[in-house]
């Protein structure tokens, strides 16, 4: 993949997947990749997530990045691991650079016009809207987006299959985050094949 942007255009929704057991990751990455949903972040909330990332980088057509990642010793681990992409809920000039000097598509979470100022500062355009509804919801990432015409958005934080076809309709939103199409738990891969299909079908 050569760059974030075009990471949020594979699909309208990237799975924010959370793995507690390994043997989890290859079963979920398959059904969400088979209902089309290829770009996958697997958040490093809990001790299987860099084994998970390793275990997904095996389903074909999976684009494995990495959520959650607060710090550069997070991102070297995630990169290490084979992330293809790196998620942050937040937006520091450390956390920035580290980033943009390992070459790896970032997208950065940002609640407000100064953490997209940061990001411009450090030559970044796209970022994660996070958490999308308790920091106002659609009216203030329109509100956000307004004096930064150039910068694209991934809203994630309370998006869901009722909610999702309302923040895709915002042109400067290329996709949103969601955990709804990758439940916790064992997969059952028909229903989260399904889910996957119906996200696909969320941009009109």
């Amino acid at each position: 993949m050569s760059d974030i942007e075009t990471i949020m255009r594979t699909a309208p929704v990237i799975p924010v997947i959370v793995i507690e057991d390994v043997e989890h990751a290859v079963p979920l990455a398959e059904a969400l990749v088979a209902g089309g949903l290829r770009a996958l972040e697997v958040t490093l909330r809990t001790p299987a997530a860099l084994a998970a990332i390793r275990a997904m980088k095996q389903v074909p057509g999976a684009i494995v990045g990495a959520g959650t990642v607060t710090n550069q010793e997070e991102l070297e681990d995630a990169i290490a691991a084979g992330s293809e992409f790196i998620v942050s809920p937040g937006l520091t000039e450390t956390l920035g650079r580290a980033a943009i000097r390992h070459e790896i598509p970032f997208l950065p979470g940002i609640a407000n016009a100064g953490d997209i100022m940061r990001g411009l500062d450090l030559g970044l355009t796209h970022f994660k809207f996070f958490p999308a509804m308790a920091a106002g919801g659609l009216p203030a990432l329109k509100a956000l987006a307004a004096p930064f015409s150039q910068c694209r958005f991934c809203p994630t934080g309370g998006i869901s299959a009722g909610n999702a076809a309302e923040w895709l309709a915002f042109d400067p939103v290329l996709c949103v985050g969601g955990s709804w199409v990758a439940p916790k738990g064992a997969p059952d891969k028909t229903a989260i094949e399904k889910m996957a299909r119906e996200a696909m079908n969320l941009r009109t």
